[in-house]
């Protein structure tokens, strides 16, 4: 099943965000630089390299690690109510995939304090809670695994443990991700009100996919995998849509960073 071009999939509203790799991006200083340094979202969707131009001046955390693009469909696969926690694993089979998910505003490169960073995504057989047997698999579906998120410290940072997500039919290897601010902490151990400032999706270089893919319980999943270069979503456009940057081994397990600037 697959979440792109389905009339019948809710999309979420379209908002600038500002991504970036790493978490270098809180630690800059504001200033301008001139743009022969630097290049536009616009200049790079129409393919021009950076050159002089005395009349443009740029942010430097923008210049520096910065690229600005659109938020990606929710899909149809979100559910209400996640649990805040740091560990979204719930013993679900496969390589850990620690990540450190930095949340920056895009004017000043300033890190949010507090602010929830939301993911959920498939497990190796390529399914999600709360919707097994989509994939074509039958395991026990509790509606949480897999889900959940946690708050950012004053650094910035939220810290999430999961494990390296697989696939299903028509998708690229992803995982997908929101920000709020302001919202509730509930007696039941997940979150309400707040405001929603970001919806994106995250990915993997391919390589590394390609790797995971050849061990278990990842190559029991026989569904055809669509590549980083195939998807519709992802449509090659590195970090400014959410390539994060990823090291390890798929005996050792994966750490990921993405910086990732919203409008706040």
């Amino acid at each position: 099943m697959t979440d792109n071009n389905d009339p019948h999939i809710p999309h979420v509203r379209r908002r600038t965000v500002l991504l970036g790799t790493g978490a270098t991006a809180a630690a800059l200083t504001v200033g301008a630089v001139n743009a022969k340094d630097a290049v536009t979202a616009e200049d790079a969707d129409a393919g021009l390299t950076p050159g002089p131009n005395p009349d443009r001046t740029v942010p430097v955390a923008a210049a520096a690690v910065c690229t600005l693009t659109k938020e990606l469909t929710e899909g149809p696969y979100y559910l209400d109510g996640a649990l805040v926690r740091a560990d979204i694993t719930e013993d679900k089979p496969g390589i850990p995939l620690e990540l450190a998910l930095t949340v920056v505003d895009d004017a000043t490169c300033a890190p949010l304090n507090e602010a929830l960073v939301e993911l959920w995504h498939c497990d190796a057989l390529g399914e999600y809670s709360g919707f097994v047997g989509n994939n074509g698999h039958d395991e026990p579906d509790n509606g949480t695994f897999l889900r959940g998120g946690t708050l950012t410290g004053g650094d910035g940072v939220a810290r999430i443990s999961t494990i390296y997500p697989g696939w299903y039919r028509g998708r690229c290897v992803h995982l997908h991700v929101k920000v709020h601010t302001d919202v509730t902490l509930t007696s039941d151990g997940s979150f309400s009100g707040g405001e929603e400032l970001h919806t994106g999706q995250l990915f993997i270089d391919e390589a590394i996919t390609t790797a995971v893919a050849r061990v278990s319980p990842y190559s029991a999943n026989t569904v055809p995998r669509t590549t980083l270069a195939q998807d519709g979503i992802y449509g090659n456009g590195g970090a400014a849509a959410g390539l994060m940057t990823v090291t390890g081994s798929a005996t050792a397990g994966y750490t990921g960073s993405l910086t990732l600037g919203v409008q706040g």
